[in-house]
């Protein structure tokens, strides 16, 4: 194993000294969401605890103290994936409501009937829908880009689907289910070519490795916090400005207006045209923290640990027989998605529970590549930086435990 320090990092997650059902928790659903730092428990509750109030326009210290907290939070972030400004770095509650935001505002701006919208056939329901959503209220069409049998992305499908009529081509950075690393900057840079925006839900990325979206060069990135060791509630999106400016607001309200007068309303300023409302106040401090945290290791070694983890976790998987992988790209993150020959998906996750392993079952909000693969779905766990040996051997011993049982 790498040299990477994993018991200090266990030490401050507190959730990780529990039992459950009598055993030493082994947390391995990091996909579905990561556990939450003291430091970031700490952020949150010390905003409760001692600055509590609405941001902007505040006449007192705390509103004043609450804001200063908020916009440097903004800042922050926008530092951390290295946007050119600060003002396109919007806060969402999630991937799931950029994704929205963008379909929604961007997609009543730009398109029209007969246009195309390209998605990868392993997208997350959150990257088809609102799309489909958008086309349905214009007469385009959301089509997929085919995935090969390794869950790699086909680039030569893509590129025979490329011509003018497509305005968008929107891409997971990483898949959810299979965990495979699509090649981001390369379809970024095909679809400029044919003159198309792109979209990158980097929520499975964000955690892993840094981003930089000026090197991209995407038009739209959106994550979540609470994939990143972050709070529930709180995500981002960064879009270029000159779209940003073009794209009418998502949500009406306060905050989001500059002026409103029955005789008709003139919107805000970026980036506060697009967050009507009270905003996840704690949900911004709290992602803050989680991007200290992430900056305080190096990121390249916990990115080589948990890969360590999957090859051995994949090669004792192997071994123990019964369990077919799915989704066998070389350049995965560390996501082991599998499928049982002798029982269902649900079966293995609540043997696994028995004996404390935390893992997910079921299709992984990415029903049409299961459909590809024939599958209802699979076992999939996920390493995080806080995951260690022990307790991969713990998740194996638990699968040959079940296959005692059931085969």
């Amino acid at each position: 194993m790498t040299q990477f320090d994993v018991a200090n990092i266990r030490q401050q997650f507190p959730i990780l000294a529990q039992e459950v059902n009598g055993h030493p928790l082994v947390y391995l659903d990091n996909a579905a969401t990561t556990q939450k730092p003291n430091s970031v428990i700490d952020a949150i509750a010390n905003y409760y605890r001692y600055d509590n109030s609405n941001v902007h326009r505040g006449a007192h210290a705390l509103s004043d103290r609450a804001t200063e907290k908020f916009e440097a939070a903004r800042v922050q972030l926008a530092q951390f994936i290295n946007a050119p400004a600060q003002q396109q770095l919007l806060w969402t509650r999630g991937t799931t409501e950029g994704i929205n935001l963008v379909a929604s505002s961007w997609g009543r701006a730009n398109l029209t009937a007969g246009d195309r919208i390209l998605v990868s056939a392993m997208e997350h329901h959150s990257n088809i829908v609102p799309w489909q959503m958008a086309a349905e209220a214009v007469g385009a069409r959301v089509e997929p880009i085919a995935v090969n049998s390794d869950g790699t992305l086909d680039l030569d499908a893509l590129a025979a689907q490329l011509d003018d009529r497509v305005k968008m081509v929107a891409v997971g950075h990483v898949s959810n289910a299979l965990g495979s690393i699509n090649p981001v900057a390369q379809i970024i840079a095909m679809a400029r070519e044919a003159g198309a925006c792109t979209l990158i839900d980097a929520a499975q990325s964000i955690a892993h490795w840094p981003i930089d979206v000026q090197a991209l060069d995407c038009d739209f990135l959106v994550f979540s916090g609470h994939k990143m060791f972050g709070p529930t509630g709180i995500g981002a999106l960064y879009g270029k400005r000159e779209l940003l400016e073009a794209m009418p607001p998502y949500q009406g309200g306060g905050e989001m207006i500059e002026s409103v007068s029955f005789a008709g309303t003139v919107y805000n300023q970026l980036p506060y045209k697009f967050e009507a409302g009270t905003p996840n106040i704690a949900g911004a401090i709290g992602l803050a923290a989680a991007v200290d945290f992430l900056q305080s290791f190096d990121r390249a070694a916990a990115d080589a640990h948990e890969q360590q983890l999957l090859s051995l976790a994949e090669q004792q998987l192997q071994a123990l027989g019964g369990y077919p992988l799915v989704g066998t790209s070389s350049h995965k993150t560390a996501v082991m998605s599998f499928v049982c020959d002798f029982a269902h998906p649900q079966d293995i996750g609540m043997i696994l529970d028995q004996q404390g392993v935390a893992v997910r079952t079921g299709n992984h909000c990415a029903q049409p590549i299961m459909d590809q693969f024939g599958i209802p779905g699979t076992v999939r766990a996920s390493f995080s930086v806080y995951n260690n040996r022990d307790d991969v051997d713990r998740l194996i011993a638990a699968l040959a435990k079940a296959k005692t049982l059931l085969a």
